[in-house]
């Protein structure tokens, strides 16, 4: 007898937390439903619609990597701030540090991140005091846009090989 009444509080303790978990289940994804399984596939839904927000939300966060470029250039003191943020790219680093060494700009200071986009904040110095912010901005959106073309060109020039040896 005591073996029984064992029992019968076990599977009441596992229906009272099965009531609990299906509450919580209720009460995370606004379920309306009385039925343990309606409970459970309004659960399923509200996980899927989740999925599709965030599968939205990368997409239009992507897209919106590819449109970022910005170079803006302002005179402090005998040099420039520098500050581009673009598109992450084979080589703009090099592409930019080229670009701005032609002119006989050189840097004197610099931060570069590369996370999700291209950052660089720069503090240069041009020899050539005719040099202004303007002719800056132009050499580095050059050199991004140049790079960018020849990144285009290499993935278009790039052939599967295919082994037949197999």
């Amino acid at each position: 007898e005591r073996e029984r009444e064992r029992e019968m509080a076990s599977k009441l303790q596992k229906r009272m937390t099965l009531r609990r978990k299906l509450h919580i289940l209720r009460t995370l994804t606004h379920s309306k439903s009385v039925k343990k399984s309606s409970i459970i596939m309004d659960a399923f839904l509200y996980i899927y619609r989740l999925k599709l927000k965030l599968e939205a939300i990368k997409r239009e966060y992507l897209d919106l990597l590819k449109h970022i470029q910005e170079v803006k250039v302002e005179k402090v003191g005998n040099g420039f701030l520098v500050r581009v943020t673009c598109k992450k790219g084979q080589d703009v680093l090099v592409s930019i540090l080229e670009a701005l060494d032609k002119m006989g700009v050189y840097v004197l200071q610099a931060r570069i991140s590369c996370n999700y986009f291209f950052g660089m904040e720069a503090i240069v110095e041009a020899q050539d005091q005719a040099i202004d912010a303007r002719d800056i901005t132009q050499a580095v959106l050059k050199a991004i846009e140049e790079q960018a073309h020849a990144v285009g060109e290499q993935k278009s020039l790039e052939v599967p090989v295919v082994n037949n040896s197999e």
